[in-house]
């Protein structure tokens, strides 16, 4: 790589880091709010920090936490959070293509890390980088998520319900815009604008019919499927 190239590099990690910036905001606020309900159904701070080291996934982290409140049998929590994350499958397939050459070793360590924010940031970046970056890539996924998502839960299992909802201070605003603005540069083509469209449709309408966790599964499941149903144009096939 030339000395222009590194510079180059240099300044696409540092816009992931600005682009990290207001998704960190919002996973540390919401980390302190499942910290706090963690504490309220009956999780020590040793269980709090277990689980957002080892599960690292917050909507399937709130939803175990709500069903384990209400008394779920823990076979059907453990169906309900693969069915939340079974989105996960498709960004590992979005992904798989740049991170071909990368090591197998350090694939499944990026693997642990791979989150909404992370993927959105990552595959984002490897786009303007025209190759996979994997120290790009974990400059987002660490500073956009991981770290603070941590230190809020871990923070919010410590001061139980002396913290403030979130949603009075603006905050449950930043990451859905956070993550629209960077779906807006993404979307680059027919067949990525008729997944996001039909994506948001079936997640919003299955949300109100049947739930958050069925519209998470449907809308990103089958928001790609009709993105592939989409004929490309000659020059882009």
């Amino acid at each position: 790589m030339t000395a222009t190239g590194e510079a180059d590099l240099r300044a696409l990690r540092r816009r992931v880091a600005l682009d990290s910036t207001a998704m960190a905001v919002s996973a540390m606020a919401f980390g302190i709010v499942y910290g706090v309900a963690a504490r309220g159904a009956g999780f020590t701070v040793a269980d709090v920090v277990f689980t957002s080291v080892t599960v690292f996934a917050g909507g399937s982290q709130f939803a175990a936490v709500g069903a384990v409140a209400q008394g779920v049998a823990i076979p059907f929590i453990v169906v309900m959070v693969a069915m939340l994350n079974a989105r996960h499958l498709l960004y590992s397939a979005a992904m798989a293509p740049w991170v071909q050459s990368v090591p197998r070793l350090q694939r499944a360590v990026m693997a642990y890390a791979l989150s909404d924010e992370a993927f959105a940031l990552g595959i984002a970046h490897f786009r303007r980088a025209g190759r996979a970056d994997v120290t790009g890539y974990w400059v987002g996924a660490a500073l956009g998520t991981w770290f603070p998502w941590l230190v809020g839960t871990s923070l919010g299992a410590v001061i139980g319900g002396t913290v403030v909802d979130p949603a009075r201070l603006g905050l449950d605003v930043v990451f859905p815009a956070a993550m629209a603005g960077l779906a807006v540069g993404l979307a680059s083509g027919r067949r990525e604008h008729a997944a996001a469209i039909a994506g948001a449709a079936i997640g919003v309408g299955a949300s109100l019919a049947f739930g958050t966790g069925a519209g998470i599964v449907l809308g990103g499941v089958l928001g790609p499927i009709v993105g592939l149903a989409v004929p490309e144009p000659d020059a882009a096939r």
